[in-house]
């Protein structure tokens, strides 16, 4: 498989189509080989417009939808960013190529193992991927310019709106309820926190981030 021009079909028929116009993150997705972060299983679908299944209910996010998430942040290149729930990899390396710092948050050992490996075969050398429980985020590295997360979740825990730097800013999915999500930015202004929501996308939900239960009589 031709997998570079996949790349370049994946850029220019999800991508560039749906409003994503900022070079950086154009470039990024141009540039680094999804493939590689997928198991062996998908890596002949890794430039369809889905989320790559990866084992352990985990999965390597689709692409319109982060490609999206990334352009809502308005990273800049000095800025310092937690990638929460970075699986294998590829999301921090595409965050790499845009922000200063990158500091890639994995729970699952062999995940965290593989996510090294992949940054150190492409000579990734701004991001660290450090090994914890997601729904804690990294806050000996905080306080962060901004926050992705690399898969949808119920809510934001405040622990980890309270890593975001003054200025900072924090995308994600928030699940809803009938599987429609909304790609949503946070921003935090001195104590007090926004919440906008941008645009609609569906993503599976990580782990340590489902709803809450409801009591029912």
């Amino acid at each position: 498989m031709d997998f570079d021009a996949a790349r370049r079909n994946m850029v220019e028929s999800q991508i560039r189509t749906n409003r994503v116009t900022d070079p950086l993150v154009i470039s990024a997705m141009e540039e680094i080989p999804r493939e590689i972060f997928a198991d062996e299983a998908h890596a002949g679908i890794a430039y369809v417009d889905e989320a790559l299944p990866l084992g352990d209910g985990r999965y390597v996010m689709e692409p319109m939808a982060y490609a999206q998430l990334l352009q809502e942040a308005a990273i800049a290149n000095d800025d310092v960013v937690l990638d929460i729930g970075c699986a294998t990899g590829y999301s921090s390396a595409i965050l790499s190529r845009i922000a200063g710092t990158v500091v890639g948050l994995e729970e699952i050992p062999g995940f965290a193992a593989a996510a090294n490996a992949n940054l150190a075969e492409l000579k990734i050398d701004n991001v660290a991927v450090m090994e914890g429980p997601l729904s804690a985020g990294w806050p000996a590295q905080a306080p962060y310019n901004a926050i992705i997360f690399s898969g949808a979740v119920a809510s934001v825990p405040q622990t980890i709106l309270d890593q975001l730097a003054d200025g900072g800013r924090l995308m994600c999915i928030i699940a809803g309820k009938n599987g429609i999500g909304r790609g949503t930015l946070f921003t935090k202004f001195g104590d007090s926190v926004s919440m906008r929501a941008v645009f609609d996308a569906g993503s599976p939900i990580l782990p340590g981030f489902t709803p809450t239960p409801e009591f029912q009589f």
